[in-house]
């Protein structure tokens, strides 16, 4: 089984700042997945293009179940993971986004301004995250009962998660 987590930043294309959102993403993936699971990792500018070509990467030539992109999705000029997730998927899924935003507005105001989208490329499930480190975990939190299942419908996977953890809900046979 394999994961993909897409670090969506000019800086930290650059090497301008560390890549603490992606690293964000991949620390709580490691604490809930109690499966053997691999890693693929890339850190891309803000360009709908480079996203799209990652994106389409980690899900066919890779063959990740689950890739979770962090940053770029909020309403500024160079945003653009939405559009690029968008452009690659079958499908999308909105109440992933709806479910995030949502439990972000109790937080902070500004979680209204957020694009996050969802969706499947083949038997990969793609979803958007916001590029602030904490918001990364608070959403991950949001939805971390519907992503077993989700992945295990679109690719087959079956994810559990470690003891402790929000469980992952599965509808009874």
């Amino acid at each position: 089984m394999k994961f993909g987590v897409v670090n969506i930043s000019d800086r930290a294309a650059a090497g301008v700042y560390e890549d603490t959102p992606g690293k964000e993403a991949v620390a709580w993936l490691r604490e809930a997945v109690a499966e053997a699971w691999g890693l693929v990792y890339a850190v891309v500018p803000d360009d709908e293009e480079k996203i799209a070509a990652t994106l389409i990467d980690m899900a066919d030539v890779q063959g990740c179940c689950l890739v979770l992109t962090t940053g770029g999705t909020g309403p500024a000029p160079r945003d653009v993971t939405p559009e690029a997730t968008m452009k690659v998927c079958d499908r999308l899924l909105p109440g992933f986004g709806e479910s995030m935003r949502a439990e972000s507005r109790k937080i902070v105001p500004t979680a209204i301004l957020s694009r996050q989208v969802a969706g499947t490329r083949g038997r990969c499930l793609i979803v958007n995250l916001p590029g602030k480190p904490t918001a990364i975990r608070e959403c991950l939190e949001v939805i971390a009962g519907a992503l077993p299942y989700a992945i295990q419908l679109v690719s087959g996977e079956h994810v559990t998660y470690q003891a402790g953890r929000t469980p992952a809900f599965r509808p009874k046979p």
